[in-house]
């Protein structure tokens, strides 16, 4: 813990809560506006548990994705009365576990607090004093806010007192969250409860970049070993002995194998009978001879160590002796961190874990352990395969997605956390520069990382060198101007002598002529034309490059080049009008013209009542057609641009945002939802929804932000903002296509996943999004 979250330590409690007679200090960043408040009622750190890291990360997320509108507070669970924790200031109250008291209290206090829209009990029975954690019935009965419980531990058959406690905590509860499936079959035949009371919410893991296990094995000091690995805080429920009595076998055939227990005991067991369970497993190492493949780390491993720790490992066993345990976040995190798991047969285990991801076997059974270990590390593919598709079906379960899921969620019984905009993330170029070469931008990544074999192509580099200089125009980095060198370098590699460009190149740097001539190369030829009338007119770029763009672009512009592509001829007119707000050419101004009444004529020939479009259909990139309208009028003037823009802009948010009318599949309610082009929208036809790519996004609002600066228009403003939401998780599989870790944009939205690799096109799509608003 460092110094910054020791800020409480001084603070004066009183039955286990804040004794000033003023609201608890506030936020910096709240200061002047109306923040909506969600409070946690939990353990917290720097308490040491499960729970506590699981609220800690819920509620950064929240505040990360959410903030400043929506905030996160902590009514923090303490143990005992003495000796309070130093926790930080979103600790607002503390409850002594066992003083009656403080519940009541805490609930007075909360009644008072008008920020707060909405309690969430983050229930575990061994937190909440009285028989069962009756205790915490004394603060429902008081509390006067929507209350939401998560039910960590949910036990089948239980006692009638038990059976009580829960059924009371669920009637103050307006709606329950739980983790698996099997705790709402339990909610729902042990205990009575309505099932449309109940909303499932996996248990959250940290967004991490798929790796095989090498790198961090070399700064545990592993390399070349084979790493087994079991991690939490350690009890006799976890069976570890059962593991290491599986182990000589393992280690007789594999001498290479270290099995690595992470993790300090468990703060009630410690307190209870001290370390006899630790030196119980410590005994049986060294009477099976274990010492020197066994390693113990009596540590409580920060959160970057522990990612670390897992990436380490090429199996993760997880030996639980609890067959009723509902939920395991160090199984999520295993499974998260994209590794390979070997688990007892209990509740989320049978629910997690497939012949896919892993191995199932029975308990307290050290011989299936050698088995199941055995099979994995004999077979390094099988190995790698199911480590992948754990990390593939995990990333629904991201702290990200289950934070917006919360917040969904809450809204339902709080208006007031209704969705809206989410807070802009920074902006960040660490990995389009890790797409770049010396050469140019790389079309495609598997997963994080470039994949040369797929080589260049200029559509990429164009966007590219649009993103770096807008990133170099804000915010002036060196880092911005290194790479829109490299990408007007490679525009100028690909020029050819008629004015227009070649779009592909392969691998090995060369021009692939074949690609060229079999596929129309008009849209990026036009879009290189719009990245250099860019770069050419932004006053910050140096004099140097900015000559070099207007150099080559000139040499285009006169060779008198026609454009027949809709798109084509939007970006021209883009680029004429960066041209045009600087100087006013003839020549410039006629040919801007020239391409504006095209569209029109386009338009004028396709609409009809229904139907008012440039096209026959809707495909990709649809709004930069109107925004190339509006753009057309802003330089000239002529009404007409600007109400044929206005028609079509309106018709495609009309088939784009449900909210203002258009359809949504199977009744979901993203704000906003592209077209998809795993067929498009003909007219007359169907409309498709999947493999919906950001740069549909980017287009949408880029032309909204446009329409709002000729219109002065908020309504046009707002939606540019909800399409922006589709990066942060508002979109149909209600999960965040930006990574916030690497910088990097996921490459589309499928109809049941995302797809996860973070490509050129998709990553320079979402800079430009970005780097359409203002901080």
């Amino acid at each position: 813990m460092n110094q910054q979250t020791k800020t409480k330590a001084n603070k004066t409690i009183s039955n286990g809560v804040n004794t000033s007679q003023s609201p608890p200090r506030r936020d910096p960043a709240m200061a002047g506006q109306n923040k909506s408040w969600i409070v946690c009622l939990a353990t917290f750190p720097p308490r040491q548990c499960g729970m506590a890291t699981f609220t800690a990360d819920l509620t950064n997320a929240i505040d990360q994705i959410f903030g400043p509108s929506v905030g996160s507070k902590i009514v923090a669970m303490n143990p005992t009365e003495i000796s309070p924790l130093p926790y930080s200031d979103k600790v607002i109250f503390q409850i002594s576990q066992p003083r009656e008291e403080d519940y009541v209290n805490a609930a007075y206090k909360l009644n008072q607090l008008k920020e707060v829209r909405l309690v969430n009990i983050q229930h575990e029975f061994g937190i909440f004093g009285g028989k069962y954690g009756s205790h915490l019935l004394l603060l429902l009965k008081k509390l006067q806010k929507p209350v939401i419980t998560t039910f960590h531990t949910v036990l089948p058959a239980p006692n009638k007192k038990m059976r009580n406690v829960v059924q009371a905590i669920m009637k103050y509860s307006k709606g329950i969250i739980v983790m698996t499936h099997s705790s709402k079959e339990i909610l729902e035949k042990d205990y009575g409860l309505d099932p449309s009371r109940i909303q499932i919410i996996p248990h959250g893991i940290h967004r991490v970049s798929y790796r095989t296990s090498e790198h961090a094995k070399s700064i545990f000091g592993f390399s070349g070993k084979l790493i087994l690995s079991t991690f939490g805080l350690l009890n006799p429920s976890k069976g570890i002995e059962y593991v290491i009595e599986a182990l000589p076998p393992v280690v007789k055939k594999f001498p290479n194998a270290r099995y690595l227990v992470a993790g300090v005991t468990h703060p009630v067991v410690l307190e209870q009978k001290g370390e006899n369970y630790r030196n119980f497993l410590t005994k049986k190492v060294f009477e099976l001879g274990l010492n020197d493949y066994v390693l113990f780390y009596n540590t409580y491993f920060d959160i970057n160590k522990l990612l670390q720790f897992l990436e380490s490992t090429d199996v993760y066993l997880s030996p639980s002796l609890d067959p009723k345990q509902t939920v395991s976040g160090t199984l999520s995190y295993a499974l998260g961190s994209g590794r390979p798991v070997i688990s007892t047969a209990f509740a989320q285990a049978k629910q997690d874990i497939t012949s896919e991801v892993g191995i199932l076997i029975d308990f307290k059974n050290p011989q299936a352990f050698t088995d199941a270990i055995i099979k994995l590390i004999s077979n390094n593919e099988l190995c790698l395969q199911m480590g992948k598709n754990a990390y593939f079906r995990t990333r629904h379960m991201t702290w990200e997605n289950v934070a917006q899921s919360y917040l969904k969620y809450f809204s339902q019984f709080a208006p007031e956390l209704t969705l809206g905009q989410r807070k802009l993330p920074p902006i960040k170029l660490e990995y389009l520069a890790k797409l770049t070469d010396n050469f140019g931008i790389i079309q495609f990544a598997k997963l994080t990382e470039p994949d040369l074999s797929s080589g260049y192509t200029l559509d990429d580099n164009a966007r590219a060198l649009i993103a770096a200089a807008l990133h170099y125009k804000k915010f002036r980095t060196h880092s911005a101007l290194k790479l829109a060198s490299i990408y007007l370098n490679f525009l100028y590699r690909v020029a050819k002598p008629d004015g227009y460009f070649d779009n592909y190149v392969n691998s090995k740097r060369a021009i692939d002529k074949q690609r060229n001539v079999q596929e129309n190369s008009e849209d990026s030829s036009a879009r290189a034309l719009y990245a250099l009338a860019l770069v050419s007119t932004t006053e910050q770029i140096p004099k140097r490059i900015r000559h070099q763009a207007h150099s080559l672009f000139e040499q285009s512009f006169r060779k008198n080049i026609v454009f027949s592509s809709p798109r084509a001829i939007a970006f021209y007119i883009k680029a004429l009008n960066c041209l045009l707000s600087k100087w006013k050419e003839p020549k410039t101004l006629a040919v801007l013209r020239s391409g504006c009444e095209h569209l029109i004529t386009l338009y004028e020939k396709s609409r009809s009542l229904d139907w008012e479009w440039f096209e026959h259909y809707l495909t990709y990139s649809n709004a930069i057609l109107p925004e190339a309208l509006l753009l057309g009028y802003k330089i000239t003037s002529e009404r007409k641009y600007l109400k044929v823009s206005g028609k079509t802009l309106n018709f495609l948010i009309g088939h784009t945002f449900p909210s203002q009318g258009g359809p949504a599949p199977g009744g979901k309610d993203s704000t906003y939802i592209p077209i998809g082009q795993s067929g498009w929208f003909p007219k007359g036809g169907t409309r498709q929804y999947f493999d919906q790519q950001p740069e549909d996004a980017t287009a949408t609002i880029q032309a909204l932000n446009a329409m709002f600066q000729i219109t002065n228009k908020e309504y046009y403003k707002e939606l540019a903002y909800k399409a922006f939401n589709w990066f942060l998780g508002d979109n149909v599989l209600r999960q965040v296509v930006y990574d916030r870790t690497t910088g990097g944009c996921y490459d589309g939205v499928g109809e049941k996943s995302i797809n996860l690799n973070q490509g050129a096109e998709s990553t320079i799509s979402y800079l430009l999004a970005r780097l359409s608003f203002k901080d």
